[in-house]
């Protein structure tokens, strides 16, 4: 699958990051901009081009047949959000039971723009131990990687205003439905790169 999603990316002009791949074998993972359900296609490609063993939740009403088989063998895990009163303890625990995962998370938590990103990453991390990596995918230089590891405080606040300037200037696949994309651009050495591997 690795060599299939490498092609299907390069044909499609994207650029993903395989140098900075995490070595640790746990944790978070921090995904931007989120505007389409084409990011999880090209996302999901990227990150099995990267080798990254990755779970991502997602409510169990969408588990019916045949979608359900398939979301599970993508890495799907349901979540039944009514019952799920401590969210968060339950993605930590999915996390500690496994040898080797990257658990998804769109802080976003909807494609529509909202500068209220939710903050279930940071108590899932805390929880589970682990740390907080960031995951993009920039339709403007259409790049796409895993970048720095977020170094967590006890402000969760604070934590996510910082985490968020990483993603500044951005663009989601649907212009204006990311409420970042008009800050100024935190990348600006990526623009006029060549997209390719």
């Amino acid at each position: 699958m690795k060599k299939t999603s490498r092609f299907i990316l390069k044909i499609l002009r994207y650029k993903i990051d395989l140098i900075n791949v995490p070595k640790i074998k746990k944790y978070v993972l921090v995904f931007a901009p989120h505007t389409s359900m084409l990011d999880f296609v090209i996302g999901w490609m990227a990150l099995k081009s990267m080798e990254v063993p990755t779970l991502f939740l997602i409510k169990s009403e969408v588990f019916f047949w045949p979608l359900g088989p398939m979301l599970k063998k993508l890495g799907g895990v349901p979540v039944n959000r009514r019952k799920a009163s401590h969210f968060y303890l339950y993605a930590a625990e999915i996390i500690t039971e496994r040898e080797n995962v990257a658990l998804l998370i769109a802080p976003e938590g909807m494609r529509k723009k909202n500068p209220k990103w939710k903050k279930g990453f940071y108590y899932i991390a805390k929880e589970a131990h682990v740390p907080v990596m960031l995951g993009y995918l920039d339709y403007r230089s259409r790049r796409g990687g895993i970048g720095p590891e977020f170094p967590l405080s006890d402000n969760v606040d604070n934590d996510v205003a910082e985490l968020k300037k990483y993603y500044y200037g951005m663009y989601g696949r649907h212009k204006n439905c990311f409420d970042l994309e008009d800050m100024p651009y935190a990348h600006p050495e990526w623009i006029g790169e060549k997209t390719n591997f």
